[in-house]
């Protein structure tokens, strides 16, 4: 009872703090992140052993220079992605449409009108947050949600889900994933699902390695077995910054039906596409997530070679 009151008044406490941050003008915020930023990077170098380690191992060919170019950028962008986050939560409908917009909208709608379902695969790059605005796009009466790991801090998770909940997107567990797929099937409407696939997953979810930014990469394969199950439509995400402030997202078909494709073709395909994402303009992924700290050598280790190379066989 104490630790449930307590989480209570945690919650309270944050979404005061959210609101009122989210209330200042972004122009105002943006000095706040330069100020983060410069805390972040020059001053308590905020897992900088990791942000090297990932940037070096993806970018052999780019000299030192280049490279700590691309971690000042990161730092930058990481303040931006607090105080964008912060704003989000008072950002108007008009404000978000002006501010996160998508190119290809109409093929979405389109499958959706038609009856099917839709797959949207996207990676930690941009701010994946403004993407909840996408049901603002939608025609109406279909669902739209996106599959996410709860915080393990009870209270900023609820912050995080009002927030990714504003403009109508509803966020499911992961566990819950594939209930609440087969509720909504019953339900008989098509209906659009997000993945944020690019985390690292534990050995018991490794079915795939991918070639991924020069190398062995451990990757999640649960959206393209519930695409495929679906018989969905499928869009890569691909995210631009244009300037401070404005993103975009272009649609980029992947299949009419991922059930199509060869096994495991659409997680390769979208680690390539995410991987072009990247070099483009780097600096805008999460550096920071120790995204290779499994390995395959470790994923053998564990189930041996036999169960191992078993399970890297399905999905």
């Amino acid at each position: 009872m104490k630790e449930k009151r307590n989480t209570g008044i945690a919650f309270r406490l944050m979404s005061i703090v959210f609101f009122m941050a989210g209330s200042l003008p972004l122009w105002m915020l943006y000095g706040v992140s330069d100020f983060v930023a410069f805390l972040a990077g020059r001053v308590f170098g905020y897992r900088r052993g990791v942000i090297r380690k990932n940037l070096s191992a993806s970018f052999p060919e780019k000299s030192r220079k280049e490279l700590l170019n691309i971690e000042k950028g990161f730092y930058r962008f990481l303040g931006d992605y607090f105080v964008e986050t912060l704003k989000l939560g008072r950002m108007s409908e008009k404000q978000i449409r002006k501010r996160m917009s998508f190119i290809g909208q109409e093929d979405v709608n389109e499958c959706l009108a038609n009856g099917q379902n839709v797959s949207l695969l996207l990676g930690h790059y941009g701010n994946w947050e403004w993407i909840s605005s996408i049901p603002l796009h939608l025609p109406s009466g279909f669902h739209a949600g996106q599959i996410y790991h709860p915080l393990e801090n009870v209270a900023a998770d609820q912050v995080f889900l009002n927030l990714r909940g504003r403009f109508g997107a509803e966020s499911i567990k992961m566990k819950d994933t594939l209930p609440t797929v087969m509720n909504w099937r019953r339900e008989g409407k098509p209906f659009i699902i997000g993945y944020i696939a690019d985390q690292v997953p534990f050995f018991d979810g490794m079915h795939y390695f991918a070639d991924f930014l020069n190398q062995d990469t451990p990757a999640f394969t649960g959206h393209e077995r519930i695409s495929r199950m679906l018989h969905a439509s499928v869009f890569y995400c691909d995210i631009q910054r244009p300037r401070r402030g404005e993103y975009v997202c272009r649609y980029i078909k992947m299949t009419d039906d991922a059930a199509g494709l060869p096994q495991f073709e659409l997680t390769k395909k979208y680690y390539e596409m995410l991987e072009a994402t990247i070099r483009r303009t780097p600096h805008l992924w999460l550096w920071s997530h120790n995204r290779w700290k499994r390995t395959r050598q470790g994923f053998y280790e564990y189930y041996g070679r036999e169960e191992a190379e078993k399970r890297l066989s399905r999905l």
